[in-house]
């Protein structure tokens, strides 16, 4: 399942990693970020949501690039260029992620920045559409969010344009064992 979305995914511009633990997606993510270049000025900044992930991790390895915040506001989120945050289900066979994003805090990191970084348990990838609405609780979950690739739009004359109503880059952390890393 995991192949056919990653290939999906990617068929839309999607970056798709994958990782044994939460620890090896931490080591990931905080070279990305010095990759990326993040630091403590509008434009270069990142903001990353609330998640369970980082009660699985060292957070010290996070804090200590400047310039990202755990504390997210509309603001900070239009000024960062990264917005992490961690998505619940995963669809295989579209490449579309799915995100129970009631909190704002989701939504700012999620459409404001350039680059949205989704983490994702492996165990929360679905087929498809029916298997996800078989799991979900509406009377649980306010707002749903479905992120498939980067933000794209395209004139009438089809002229594809990347980033303009969102991200223009979408990277994909999928974790297999998120428990027992801290």
């Amino acid at each position: 399942m995991y192949e056919q979305f990653k290939a999906r995914a990617e068929g839309v511009s999607a970056e798709v990693h994958r990782f044994a633990t939460a620890a090896e997606a931490l080591a990931f993510l905080v070279g990305f970020l010095e990759n990326e270049g993040v630091a403590d000025q509008a434009g270069r900044s990142g903001v990353f949501a609330a998640c369970p992930f980082l009660e699985h991790v060292d957070r010290s390895r996070l804090a200590a690039i400047p310039g990202l915040a755990f504390e997210v506001t509309r603001e900070r989120a239009a000024a960062a260029k990264v917005g992490i945050s961690q998505v619940d289900w995963a669809l295989a066979d579209t490449g579309t992620l799915v995100q129970d994003a009631t909190a704002i805090d989701k939504r700012l990191v999620s459409t404001l920045p350039a680059i949205h970084v989704a983490l994702i348990e492996t165990g929360a990838l679905r087929p498809d559409m029916p298997s996800w609405l078989a799991d979900v609780r509406p009377e649980q979950t306010n707002y749903i969010a479905m992120i498939t690739g980067p933000s794209r739009t395209a004139d009438i004359e089809r002229v594809l344009t990347i980033g303009v109503h969102g991200p223009e880059r979408l990277v994909i952390v999928f974790i297999d064992r998120m428990e027992g890393e801290n």
